[in-house]
């Protein structure tokens, strides 16, 4: 007691209490006044003044002491009742020091993180993505996302400053003192993360769904039945889409409008568009089994442009051959299907307005200059060779990018390398190119569409005109602003391509004989041999370029391998693992080979010829790289597979390069690729 009678008022409260003192001090004032008006008056007002003192002095003496009890006790009691406060705080709160241990937790925090109080480990260990760099630096606030266990937090980190503390500390002398402790706070978003994806979950995708031979299938059936197989064919699709609580509506005679919650989709592709596969079993005496491209855009802005995100989805969908489904959102393209070869089309009217159209596009201008893709091949050489003629036939000048020159192309090159009927400038490098191009140019591209692989990418940013022609199946990145563009997945090679879009140029297109063997090469290379890939139209070009003067023994002779690339070849054959007794890989390891990657892929088709072997692989490292090349016949999508490796191609010949690894670290991770793709059912 003697000690909290020592304690002084301030403040406020001081002045409340000694406003009675001031008063009677007033009083006394007063009182003189009245004595010299009435000194009777003076007198009661004296007593009463008297009085007044008395009272004020008892309520001092007495109740003071009493009032100064009572507010050292609630401030003795104020710490412990927020400290009590902080405990019980439904909020999750900790603090930590500066190495990231925890100093103190509330309650909130213990029955998050099942910790027991007093823990005094790093919070590095509740939580290992919050570390000491995650810290502010200065005096502001840091905030995190954070997923622990089942729930879904909002982590906000906020730096304390013990100086002032330390300063006005009475046992230590820190005037230089800079430490601070770390407060965490821990916001519980997971109600609210739940709603959100509630809402995202019933948000609508917009889907295409486009029937891929309708007019084929339909002629292979008689006609008092095209109306049932019709039917059937509807009613599939519309149970189909009705069962993932979507709406179908038929637009024209093979194309549907669909809409459907994007939660659907995800069950979709838990069943990877199972449609794809039970709409071929639709058989009432057709002979061509019916295939269907889907095209589903989600996570737009609107349903405005989840729409532009189906069509462009869809239109992906066909130009890899169709039979697939094709995923498109904001950031992300992802594919389903596509395990069948797609039908080669009889007629060749789209080749002759093609044709028409390439036509026009290069009269228009002065000058044409071709390019293939980056490590160019016989099919990519064949084809530019081939559109050389038609450039020269419509007097325009013509040039060939070519960079690197692999020994399996050095035959065709030289065919008209220091040839006088050809000019020294048909084949120029990339800054030879670069200079050339101009507003009076068309760049026609060949046997490519993916622009990071060209020969020279920069030539797509100069040039205002282009023109692609491409077999290969298109992925996500596509050159795009293309003038024309005649991308057919089901052609053999770029050299049928423009074989066939040499009979429509004109009457007098004059092939000479080096152009047919090089475009007759590239047809060979590509089918191997006629085997892969090859329909009536194939050979129909064939039969073309042989009337053109393509000569068969002289492409023989130009495709006879040295000695060192055959023993190579079969080194790489005799040493291949069959992984899952159903897929060859292999490694080319002899370092003499001056093309390792074509013997390679030479080596992935000779692999095919073993039974039992659906799908090969040969890896080889060459330039600092590792080139994978896959091959198959029919039972499996090598590109797909290449697909998830970054790289991409046909259904039967595809592949992809690896960086930052060896061959066995890449045999590893096809592997690897294999089994995932098993283990999700992409693959037997």
């Amino acid at each position: 007691m003697p000690n909290r009678n020592r304690v002084k008022l301030k403040g406020k409260l001081k002045t409340y209490l000694r406003v009675f003192t001031y008063l009677g001090i007033l009083l006394i004032l007063v009182n003189i006044a009245v004595f010299t008006v009435n000194f009777t008056a003076g007198l009661i007002l004296l007593a009463f003044t008297g009085l007044y003192f008395i009272a004020v002095l008892y309520l001092n003496l007495y109740n003071k002491p009493i009032i100064m009890n009572e507010l050292v006790s609630f401030a003795t009691e104020y710490g412990q009742i927020q400290k009590k406060l902080l405990r019980e705080l439904d909020l999750a709160h900790a603090v930590l020091d500066d190495t990231g241990k925890v100093v103190w937790s509330n309650q909130a925090f213990e029955r998050i993180t099942h910790v027991e109080r007093g823990y005094k480990k790093s919070i590095s260990a509740l939580f290992p993505s919050i570390t000491v760099d995650k810290f502010p630096e200065g005096f502001e606030e840091n905030s995190y996302k954070l997923e622990y266990e089942n729930g879904y937090y909002t982590v906000k980190l906020k730096r304390i400053s013990l100086h002032e503390m330390a300063v006005n500390s009475d046992i230590i002398d820190a005037q230089d003192y800079e430490g601070s402790l770390i407060a965490l706070y821990l916001f519980d978003d997971t109600a609210l993360n739940l709603a959100i994806q509630e809402v995202d979950n019933q948000s609508l995708a917009a889907g295409l769904i486009y029937l891929d031979n309708y007019e084929e299938a339909l002629d292979s059936v008689e006609e008092v039945r095209r109306s049932l197989l019709t039917a059937l064919i509807d009613r599939k699709i519309n149970k189909y889409v009705a069962s993932c609580n979507g709406i179908a509506k038929k637009l024209e005679k093979d194309k549907y409008f669909v809409v459907m919650p994007k939660k659907s989709c995800e069950m979709l592709k838990e069943q990877r568009f199972d449609i794809l596969e039970d709409v071929k079993t639709v058989n009432i005496g057709n002979e061509m089994a019916v295939t269907l491209s889907i095209g589903i855009g989600l996570d737009g802005l609107s349903y405005a442009q989840n729409y532009e995100f189906a069509r462009n989805a869809i239109d992906l969908a066909l130009g890899r051959g169709g039979d697939q489904a094709v995923i498109k959102s904001a950031d992300s393209i992802s594919y389903y299907g596509g395990k069948s070869q797609q039908m080669e089309k009889s007629t060749r009217v789209k080749a002759r307005v093609k044709a028409h159209a390439l036509k026009e596009i290069i009269s228009g201008k002065d000058t044409v200059i071709v390019m293939g893709h980056r490590m160019g091949d016989v099919d990519s050489f064949g084809s530019s060779v081939g559109i050389y003629r038609i450039a020269q036939t419509l007097e325009r000048k013509c040039h060939i990018v070519l960079n690197d020159v692999t020994t399996s192309m050095q035959p065709l090159v030289d065919l008209f390398k220091n040839n006088p009927d050809y000019e020294d400038d048909m084949i120029i490098s990339n800054q030879q190119a670069i200079d050339l191009a101009g507003p009076n140019t068309v760049l026609v591209v060949v046997d490519v569409n993916k622009p990071s692989i060209t020969e020279c990418p920069e030539l797509l940013r100069i040039c205002k005109t282009i023109v692609v022609l491409d077999h290969h199946r298109q992925g996500t990145e596509v050159i795009e602003n293309a003038t024309l563009s005649y991308v057919e997945p089901y052609a053999s090679s770029a050299c049928e391509m423009v074989s066939e879009i040499l009979q429509y140029i004109g009457e007098n297109v004059k092939i000479r004989n080096e152009e047919a063997d090089s475009l007759y090469s590239g047809m060979i290379v590509d089918t191997n041999n006629f085997m892969n890939k090859t329909g009536v139209r194939t050979f129909e070009a064939a039969a073309f370029l042989r009337r053109s003067g393509a000569d068969v023994t002289r492409v023989r002779k130009l495709f006879r391998e040295e000695a060192i690339d055959y023993k190579a070849k079969a080194d790489v054959v005799s040493q291949a693992e069959v992984y899952r007794g159903k897929y060859a890989i292999s490694v080319l390891k002899n370092d003499e080979v001056q093309s390792p990657t074509i013997v390679g892929a030479q080596a992935a088709n000779e692999l095919l010829n073993i039974k039992g072997v659906r799908a090969s692989f040969i890896c080889t490292e060459y330039q600092n790289q590792v080139y994978v090349s896959a091959r198959s016949i029919d039972e499996v999508n090598v590109q797909v597979i290449m697909e998830k490796l970054g790289g991409g191609g046909h259904i039967s010949s595809a592949g992809c390069q690896l960086e930052g690894m060896d061959a066995q670290s890449a045999i590893q991770v096809v592997k690897d690729t294999l089994d995932k793709m098993i283990e999700e059912g992409e693959l037997e």
